[in-house]
């Protein structure tokens, strides 16, 4: 299986692993699954690091490169065929980061893992709940 991380999953799996439930916890490590990350979520974690609304250590820029060498991931890039996919997607919230995740995971073939209720409800991709 082909999983696209959600933002608060991959900062969960490297600052709170608790948070991640077996069936999930055991499809990050299942071997031959390939795990994906937009950049989408390095710039959602660095939107919120602005906020005030998470802190990383030593600063967000070296926590970043840290957590990807720590869990590699490749790269899910965002492309014109990404933005196009928007079309096929819908969720009940207008958050652009949303949008973009779940129309990546419909452009690339990838399960969205989140525990966000607005991507779990959503359709037009495939999902991997966080419960």
């Amino acid at each position: 299986m082909t999983l696209l991380l959600d933002t608060h999953i991959w900062v969960w799996v490297l600052m709170t692993p608790e948070r991640i439930g077996r069936r999930v916890t055991k499809a990050l490590a299942a071997p031959s699954n390939e795990l994906w990350l937009s950049p989408i979520s390095i710039w959602e974690i660095l939107i919120l690091c602005r906020k005030g609304r998470l802190e990383l250590d030593p600063d967000p820029g070296s926590w970043i490169t840290a957590a990807l060498a720590k869990v590699p991931c490749k790269e899910a890039p965002v492309t014109h065929d990404v933005s196009l996919e928007m079309e096929g997607v819908t969720l009940s919230r207008r958050d652009p980061a949303d949008w973009l995740l779940a129309a990546t995971a419909r452009a690339y073939g990838l399960t969205l893992v989140t525990a966000d209720g607005n991507l779990i409800r959503g359709t037009g991709y495939s999902v991997l709940a966080n419960r």
